[in-house]
């Protein structure tokens, strides 16, 4: 586990290739589910009082039904996103692809029941709900104005998912389900002027300028 904002920290795995964060006393998403044996014991001694998605693909529930009944905590998911949540079938929200399918069979945990649907304009572990849809349906970043920290998700990446090498790009087009709107999701976050970005693939970015300048090259 690593500090990288004012209370928050990364619990990314190798290459930071799929990230979780420890937001103040949340852990925001749990990557897959073979990671449930390492992020409980990155947790231990560490107080806990719930645990909150930006989004219910893959590499961000895995986790979560076990990290959940484990420390019992409640499970907090986008609103429009519960049914897929409870349920564990995740691929059916998903664009069809034969990668989806594998990481549904490999990495999707099972359903948990979800104890609150997050709205934007909400609170949770003082950032605020942003909703960004676009790579999911009801896709949400968390934003704290004080110093500029956004939990941004997979609106974008800091990295190259098939070198690793950093860098910012889109969400591969293959998982996201509306590329459009997605697009004027990151548009919507740039217009907060993030100061330090924090991704669900790829190292934290500090330096906002550069992410507002990539936003603005994207077409719409």
């Amino acid at each position: 586990m690593k500090r990288v904002a004012e209370g928050v920290h990364s619990l990314g795995g190798i290459r930071d290739g799929i990230n979780a964060y420890l937001v103040e006393d949340v852990l925001v998403d749990a990557r897959t589910k073979w990671a449930a044996g390492t992020l409980l014991r990155a947790l231990e001694g560490h107080e806990v009082r719930a645990h909150a998605l930006t989004h219910v693909h893959p590499d961000h529930q895995g986790a979560s039904a076990a990290v959940c009944e484990a420390l019992d905590l409640p499970y907090w998911v986008p609103e429009p996103e519960v049914e897929t949540a409870e349920s564990g079938a995740v691929y059916d929200s998903m664009p069809r692809s034969a990668v989806g399918w594998l990481q549904q069979r490999l990495w999707v945990g099972a359903g948990h029941a979800v104890d609150r649907g997050l709205c934007g304009g909400e609170e949770v572990a003082g950032f605020e709900v942003i909703e960004t849809p676009g790579h999911s349906e009801g896709h949400v970043s968390f934003w704290r104005e004080a110093d500029g920290t956004l939990v941004l998700g997979d609106v974008l990446v800091n990295m190259d998912l098939l070198t690793t090498r950093p860098g910012l790009h889109e969400p591969p087009g293959l998982f996201t389900s509306d590329r459009r709107r997605n697009r004027e999701s990151a548009r919507r976050v740039a217009d907060l002027e993030p100061e330090t970005v924090l991704f669900g693939h790829g190292p934290p970015l500090y330096d906002g300028d550069r992410f507002i300048e990539f936003v603005a090259e994207l077409g719409r």
